[in-house]
Order: C-alpha cells, then structure tokens, then sequence
C-alpha cells in the first residue's frame, strides 16, 4: 500500500551534471526546534535529579559546607581531625600544585564526602521517622506528645520545597507482617461468614500451615523485602493485571466521569482544544516535578513512583504475560474518529499548541469524509477481547510494514483520544437512565472505539461531554483522578471560551493537517478483530450499570454524629447487600499503602464481626440504644482496620506472596490455594477528592464530578465505586451482572438509599424525612 510522507527535510536527485541537493529550511527548522526542546528537558530532568537526588539537603547546602570548613581551617583549627592531611597526602596530582591549593583541594574533597554522610544521615533518620505510624491510631483531636514531637522531627527533617520524588529516597520498604498475626486476622475476617464446622475445618488448615510452610514461605519473603523496593508491588503487577489472559475491558480498566450538571462548551472540538491542552500543562508539571507530593496530615509523604508511567505509556500484549512500555515523551497523540486512525502533532516550534490550535486540528478530523479503510473500524476491538489472541494477532500482522508503523504511532503516542460521535452526561426526560447509560459507554464503548491498552484514553462526546477510561496495571485510580482532577478545573476556571464557545486564542494557519495512519489489514487478520469484537461485545451486553448522586446529606451531617463517612458508608454497602441478598459476604476495600516507598494497595476486609452483630441487630428488631451502640462499635473496628491496611499490617497482600513463593518452590498450600480462590462478592473503592483547592464548592457548587467506577468482579457480585463531594453530597457507581439473576444494579441502588437515611435516623433520629421525591426513587429501585 502506498504511504504518505508528510516531513522531508532533503531531496536528492542524481543528473548527468552532478547530485542536484534541495534542502528544505521549514523541516530543517522544525528538526532543530525539536532537538532543542529534547535537549532542554534534558536539562530539566538533570536538574531535578540532582535535587532529588541530594534531598532533604539542597545543592547549595554544599556550598555552605565547604566555606564552613575552610574558614575553620583559617582559623588554625582542624575540624577533620587529620582526615584532610590523610587525603591530602594521597592527591594524585600532589607533585603538580602547591602545598596550599593541595590544603584546598583535601578541604574540599573532605567537605563533600562530609556533605554526602550528613545527606546519608538526615534521609536515613527522616525514613526511621516515617516507619511510625502510632499517630494513626490516636483519636482525633487527641495527639500524644510523642506524635508532637515526632511531626516536629519529620517537618524539620523534610527541608523545604520538595519536588514530587523528592521523598523517594525516604520512604520506609513495606514491612512484611508475622505469619501468625496474619493468620490471626484471617481467621477472625472469616469467622462471621462460615458455619461452625467450616470455621473449625479452617482453623486446622491455617494452625497447619503456620507451624509448617508458612514459616518456610516467610523465610523467602523476608529476603526479597531486604533487597526489593517493595515485596509486594511487583508481584502484584504481574501476576494480578499483567498474566491475566481475560480482557481488561470490564475486567480490569476503569473510568471517570465530567462535571454532573455543568457542559462548558456543547462544541466538541473545542471542549477538546481545552481538554488536550490542559493535558500538556500536566504534562508539563509532571516532567518539572512540580506537582506537590501528596502529604497527610500536611506533613507526612506518599510515594510518587506511580505517575512515572502516566504519559507515553502501552500495555503490549504478549501470550504468557503483558509488559508496560513506557517511552520518552511524545509529541503527538492518537486519535479515533468514525473509523479512522490519525496522528496529531502537539507541538509546533517547540512549543505547545493552543487550546484554539487543538480545536482547529480536531476539526479538521471531525470534518474529514474518508472512509476508514477496511478492517480499520473495529481494529481497536483487538484490545477489548482476549490477550491471546491479540498478542498472536499482533505477532503476525503488526511486526512489519505499514500495520507496525501506524501501531507504534499508537502505542507511543503521549495517550488516546476518541471523538465519539454519540451524545451522553445526564440529559433528557430520564436523566437517571442517561447516566447509566454514559457509565457504561466510558466504561466500553463499542468494545473498538477505545484503545484499551493505552495508559488512559480521553473521550470527546458530540455534546461536549468528556470522560476516561484507564488501563489498571501501571496505576491506581487515585493517580489518574489527581490528573482528572486538574484538567477538570483548569479547563472551565483557567482556559475558558469565549462567547461562541470557541477556545479562546489565535490560529496558526501554517499548521500540517492530522496525518491518517494507513493499514494494511487481511482478511484473515478482519476475522480475528471480529472473533475479538465479539467476545467484548457479549462481556459488555452483560454489564448491568447503575449510578446515582445521594444528597440527602454527606459527610458534614455524619461527622457531627460523630462517626467516620467512609466507615458509614461501608456499613451501609453491607446492610444494603443483607437486605438484598439475605446474608453476608466477603467483602473488599481498595486501601492504599503509599506510605511506603513503591506502595499501591491493601485489602480491608469490611465484613467484620461487629459489622454483622449491628446489622443482625437492626435487621432483628433490637432496641434504639444497643443498635446505636453496636453500630459505633463497627465503625471502631472499620476504621481499626482500615489503619492496619495503611500500615502494612493488611491480610491479602502478604497472603497472595506467600503464594507465589509457594509456586516459585512448587509446593502445595491448602490453605493458601482456598484462601485466594475465596470470590469477593462485594468488590468496594472509595475514590477521594485530593485537590479541593481547584473547586470552589461555595461559589460555584455545579461544577461536580461524579467520580468514577468500574465493573464487576464476581460474576455473582456487586463492585461499587463512592466519592464524597463536598459536605452534602455522595455519589455512587454500582456494577453487576446481567446473567446473573440475583443481582441487580437498580436494586441494590435503592437498598444503598434506604440504609444510608436508616442508619442517619439510628445516630440522629431528629433529622428531617428524606423528601417525596427520594423516597419514590427508592420504593421504585427496591
């Protein structure tokens, strides 16, 4: 097939008289503004790295040393207590300079080797300081002295304008906990979801394999913790996300949603313009390190590892295991649109283009009347379905040639933008079902019109409605909503349109138009995109979605019940899930574990014994007061356990590495191959707001988001994604399946409503009824 080559910076031809050469100034140009923006951050990322590199010292502190030493020495004193004559004695260059450039020269050498030790010092004492956690434990309000003292230490220790991987060199390793406390805590999440024969049949596995394997298993475990950044995390990409040979569509990938009540721009190129542009800008603060790393308690630090990957990043298939390519920064993104691939350039002269730039561009695309050529339509399908397959398919149709070309442009473009000829957001006269509706189209779309493997791909609606979808294994979602976030409030409160709704800003006119990527597609390789598509299609028809906003308070009325929001909502999640299916279930929390260098998540088992003795006591009709006391006692425990997954202390990450060094021997576990093969039929994650300071709440309450969710994890489960927005706002994602007749997302949704107002009534039964409104809404999901 014939290609199109857009960018010559030379032509040759060879005639009688010679070799006549044409050089052409604008690509030669465009070449050299391109190396210098390379070279540049180059720069850039030197600079940082010896920022970070040196941190919590500054480079300048260096400076300081070695005038303090000098000057020590001119004052007839040898601070180095011989050390410097010692080096000076063996200068190699000694013959060659005089007695006192030699002084200087040892003075010198000494105050470095002096500066790396005290930097050495002040990061291992600043990661001692970070590996206690009692201030976690401590009631609120009620901070001991030793905590007091200990957040003097660490502020003093953390010098000052950290970069964002500043603290990485910091961080504390992971902890691997006791064999037994694990099988403790086990043993006790268990014990309310099993008969008494069951429990007692796993009490002897567990006793077994903890006076025996386990303690073979820890041995292993215990030496890749003293040698690996993080026990956990690797293992936990690979074998989890990674070696998973279903497709990630549904399964795995996950998405956020626009603002709820807000549409910027109905011009979807232009809320495109806007959108990519505030993309670079991230971009642009991500590669300075000048994002601010994420502190609790303003001044304890997070890791930061997982925005290594945010940009210019793939998932490749392969047949055994994936791998996640990451590559230097791209100047160009991929984009989708009625079937055709294109490849549009960022950048122009090294800089960035404009949001107005970005909007002719994308217009240029909207308005293109080409056909796709054929199997270029649903090419994408091969990312929703199996990895198998796609991983063959790639091997044998995309290794050479034009197919390679255009799929490199894709897998390395900076991220994935789809212009979605579909209208969605919360509309028309059944604004409820419009939400389902644009859930589920985020979540899969057509199963091709996404590229599931890139790091994140960002949908346009023809409506101006945004939205992401995310590929799971080289982040969380956290991560991803920190990048959401800012593009959110940067642009509606710092780009803006004008009146017409167009960017705001000038064109230039010179730019080259998107290139269209080319395939070559057999009809052998059309038959494995349809086998693909069909697999995704029949995964996501089974989808049952359902989202909702609950405002008939939030977290400002719960607090002054005096209760944690989040452990409020978890009771009520599983007081929901017992009156929809009549028992109680494993049930999982995400946790983060960032505290730790390389850190991602821990599982909070929710289901506790306390949590079952409030909801059988409600359910049986006890009294006020032992309902209001038992329910208190259940949010204890929740938040109990939701410190202990924060700190390293969880039961599910250790547990799945003790399982793989049980294979990696090729020995066999009972209790561990039970344990992990236990369905979590009630999969739960809480997406918190991080950068509150980009929405004014107050002054402009519209501009929300409903957060964002993910499908199920059980075939006979529920996964339900919450973020609390603001103090009188909670919004809810809840997914299940079709072919399951005993789950229903609707359902479930008005079991949520309905024990979220009666556990309100339980701690404040002087609260108003929820209005006519809410309650007919309930009755109806119910």
């Amino acid at each position: 097939m014939a290609e199109a080559h857009q960018a010559v910076a030379f032509q040759f031809t060879v005639t009688p008289e010679g070799i006549d050469l044409q050089l052409s100034h604008q690509a030669l140009t465009e070449i050299y503004l391109s190396g210098l923006r390379s070279w540049k951050k180059k720069l850039i990322r030197l600079k940082n790295g010896v920022i970070t590199g040196v941190y919590p010292a500054s480079p300048s502190s260096w400076l300081f040393v070695v005038i303090a030493i000098l000057a020590t020495m001119y004052m007839r004193s040898d601070p180095s207590m011989g050390l410097i004559a010692k080096i000076q004695e063996h200068l190699p260059v000694s013959q060659s300079l005089s007695a006192q450039c030699q002084t200087v020269v040892s003075a010198v050498l000494f105050s470095t080797l002096l500066w790396f030790s005290l930097i050495f010092t002040m990061r291992m004492c600043l990661k001692q300081l970070l590996s206690y956690h009692r201030w976690m434990f401590e009631q609120r309000g009620k901070m001991s002295n030793t905590t007091k003292v200990w957040v003097a230490l660490v502020r003093i220790f953390s010098g000052r304008q950290p970069l964002l991987y500043s603290y990485q060199g910091s961080l504390p390793n992971q902890p691997v906990p006791a064999v037994k406390d694990t099988v403790k805590r086990y043993l006790e999440s268990v014990r309310p979801l099993m008969t008494p024969d069951e429990f007692e049949r796993m009490t002897s596995l567990a006793t077994q394999f903890e006076s025996s394997l386990g303690n073979r298993l820890q041995w292993y475990l215990k030496l890749k913790a003293l040698w690996a950044s993080n026990y956990v995390s690797d293992w936990w990409e690979e074998y989890i996300y990674l070696r998973g040979r279903s497709p990630i569509m549904v399964n795995s990938n996950y998405y956020g949603m626009d603002f709820l009540y807000v549409t910027p721009t109905p011009i979807q190129a232009a809320r495109a313009g806007n959108t990519l542009h505030a993309f670079l800008m991230y971009r642009r603060k991500l590669n300075r390190e000048e994002l601010k790393p994420w502190l609790l308690m303003s001044s304890v630090p997070c890791c930061s590892y997982q925005f290594e990957r945010m940009f210019d990043s793939c998932r490749i298939p392969g047949t055994i295991t994936d791998t996640v390519q990451h590559w230097q920064d791209s100047d160009y993104v991929a984009v989708y649109h009625r079937g055709r691939y294109f490849r549009l350039r960022m950048y122009s002269s090294s800089r960035p283009l404009s949001p107005r730039e970005i909007e002719s561009q994308l217009q240029r695309i909207l308005d293109d009347p080409s056909p796709p050529s054929p199997g270029e339509e649903k090419l994408g399908a091969l990312t929703a379905g199996d990895r198998i397959p796609w991983a063959k398919a790639r091997k044998e149709y995309f290794s050479l040639g034009v197919n390679k070309r255009s799929l490199d442009c894709i897998e390395k473009a900076a991220f994935f933008v789809t212009l979605d000829d579909d209208e969605q957001g919360m509309m028309g006269e059944d604004p409820a079902a419009s939400l389902d509706r644009y859930a589920k189209s985020l979540l899969h779309g057509k199963c091709y019109d996404r590229w599931f493997d890139k790091s994140f791909s960002v949908v346009i609606y023809k409506n101006g409605k945004i939205g992401l979808n995310a590929e799971h294994s080289w982040a969380d979602a956290p991560v991803v909503a920190h990048l959401w976030e800012y593009v959110l409030a940067t642009d509606s409160f710092q780009l803006g349109y004008n009146e017409e709704g167009h960017c705001k800003g000038e064109v230039d006119a010179s730019l080259p138009r998107p290139q269209r990527l080319s395939w070559d597609i057999t009809p052998e390789c059309q038959e494995q995109i349809s086998q693909s598509l069909a697999v995704a299609q029949a995964l996501a028809d089974d989808v049952d979605f359902h989202v909702f906003s609950f405002r008939d308070f939030g977290k400002g009325m719960i607090k002054k019940c005096r209760i944690s929001p989040d452990a409020y909502i978890q009771l009520a999640l599983q007081l929901a899930y017992y009156r929809d299916r009549g028992m109680f279930c494993l049930t999982y929390e995400a946790s983060m574990t960032r505290l730790f260098r390389e850190g991602r998540t821990e599982t909070v088992r929710s289901c506790s014994n306390e949590s079952c003795a409030f909801i059988k006591a409600l359910e049986g009709g006890e009294g006020v007061e032992v309902c209001r006391r038992l329910l208190r006692q259940a949010s204890e425990k929740h938040q109990n356990l939701y410190k202990h997954a924060m700190t390293g202390a969880g039961i599910d990450r250790h547990l799945f590495c003790l399982y793989v060094v049980s294979k990696y021997l090729g020995v066999d576990s009972p209790f561990l191959k039970e344990v992990l093969s236990e369905p979590w039929h009630l999969s739960t994650s809480q997406t918190p707001v991080q950068q509150v300071e980009l929405f004014d709440m107050v002054n402009h309450p519209e501009y929300v988001s409903c957060g964002g969710g993910f499908g199920p994890v059980a075939d006979d489960g529920y996964g339900v994604s919450y973020t609390i927005m603001g103090e009188n706002m909670m919004n809810f994602h809840i997914s299940c399946k079709h072919s399951c007749p005993q789950t229903s997302s609707h359902k479930y949704g008005g079991q949520i409503r309905q024990a979220l107002r009666d556990m309100l009534q339980l701690l404040c039964p002087d609260q108003r009824e929820p209005s006519r409104t809410d309650q007919s809404q309930t009755k109806k999901d119910l």
